[in-house]
């Protein structure tokens, strides 16, 4: 049985009654009133309405709080004590959502101080709440959840997501794809990092790799992922992946793999004037 302090139980209800629209709309998809927001980039009004929903319940339980959030931006904290965060994603797989396609999740984060302490990712259709909170293990729903245990590279499923040609890591990435599909069992791209990473943490990818991530997609996930015996870190092997974008998650031995492949492959292209070395 899940061991759940107040704060966790309130990202978790927060997430589920969040999620109690998008799972109304997703009957309707082609119902939805869509704007276009930049390229290959939606944002619907379930998206806007998520959101709206997540911040009341979060404000009203911890109104000094502040807010990191994908459509309303940074809202900073009023408490004089330890500065607390909410890191939220209302949507995390709109493309999924808008198409039809039954893979997307709501997903919040409790940072303080700068480190992730609490983290739900949540998947309404499937109905599997993915929790952790520091030093008391991930659950899904009331079951504990912990990454793979395979040893070799070679016999794992990795997920990933494919950055956009016109992102300035495309070709970085095309490269560093090229030598995990060589050194892998498969590559899946879901759509959702969040659901990845959940993934990862529950034993069902071995590891996840992405770039230029945005906080909220990847920040529950951290938690969940280190919380069920995984590692952890950015491109360099640090802990920069919130301010980077760029992650690699998995067993720690699948992880320093994962690593060693990506930075390899980051090694072999020409360095831009001024840039660092890739570190093996």
């Amino acid at each position: 049985m899940a061991i759940r302090s107040p704060i966790l139980n309130v990202m978790i209800g927060a997430a589920q009654k969040a999620a109690r629209g998008l799972i109304r709309d997703f009957g309707e998809v082609e119902n939805l009133q869509v704007s276009r927001k930049g390229p290959a980039d939606f944002v619907s009004s379930a998206d806007l309405k998520s959101e709206k929903v997540l911040r009341a319940e979060l404000a009203k339980a911890r109104p000094d709080f502040g807010f990191l959030m994908e459509e309303g931006g940074e809202v900073k904290g009023s408490g004089d004590g330890p500065s607390h965060r909410w890191i939220i994603d209302p949507l995390d797989g709109t493309h999924n959502f808008l198409h039809g396609i039954p893979h997307f999740a709501v997903t919040v984060a409790l940072e303080r101080e700068g480190e992730i302490i609490a983290g739900v990712t949540y998947d309404p259709l499937r109905d599997e709440m993915f929790s952790a909170e520091k030093g008391y293990g991930t659950f899904v729903n009331d079951r504990r959840i912990r990454v793979a245990a395979r040893r070799q590279l070679i016999d794992c499923v990795v997920a990933t997501g494919i950055p956009r040609a016109d992102k300035p890591n495309h070709t970085e990435y095309l490269k560093m794809l090229a030598g995990m599909m060589k050194n892998t069992g498969g590559i899946r791209r879901f759509g959702s990092a969040a659901l990845d990473l959940a993934y990862v943490a529950a034993g069902r990818f071995d590891a996840f790799f992405e770039l230029d991530l945005q906080p909220w997609d990847m920040a529950a996930g951290v938690i969940l992922v280190r919380e069920a015996g995984g590692f952890v870190s950015d491109l360099t092997g640090g802990d920069g992946m919130l301010t980077s974008g760029h992650i690699i998650a998995g067993n720690t031995t699948v992880h320093g793999q994962t690593h060693k492949v990506l930075s390899t492959m980051l090694a072999k292209r020409p360095r831009r004037p001024g840039e660092a070395p890739a570190k093996a």
